[in-house]
């Protein structure tokens, strides 16, 4: 049986989307040399990866010669808000409150950010 697809972002699309972001418009080439400045990148597969990261709506491309060239559609923004949706919707009920309650239990958030958050809490009342 096939995988379901997922629109969430793999780490690698993510990867790929942060050059975007920096860069603007890139070819698969330059996307690819990017990548290979941490581990080396195959071409083909950073190919494949771009035409999925379209497929799903977070990058465009255009024909430029026999390159495509491609450019991130969202922003950072939107693709926290829509990663952070869904960590809420699979793991926390949909439920912000829950989520900020585990973030205080299991992470180490000192005073000074504690502090930090009840201002702005504070500030939206």
């Amino acid at each position: 049986m096939a995988r379901r697809k997922s629109d969430q972002l793999t780490d690698g699309e993510q990867s790929i989307l942060e050059i975007l972001w920096e860069r603007g418009e890139c070819s698969v080439k330059e996307i690819a040399g990017a990548l290979s400045a941490d581990k080396p990148a195959a071409y083909t597969t950073v190919q494949t990866m771009c035409k999925i990261l379209a497929d799903k709506g977070y990058a465009d491309y255009r024909k430029e010669g026999r390159a495509f060239v491609y450019r991130a559609c969202i922003s950072r923004t939107e693709a926290r808000q829509s990663a952070l949706k869904s960590l809420l919707n699979r793991f926390f009920g949909s439920s912000p409150e829950l989520l900020a309650q585990h973030l205080i239990r299991e992470t180490e958030i000192d005073l000074k950010d504690l502090e930090s958050l009840q201002k702005k809490i504070d500030e939206t009342d």
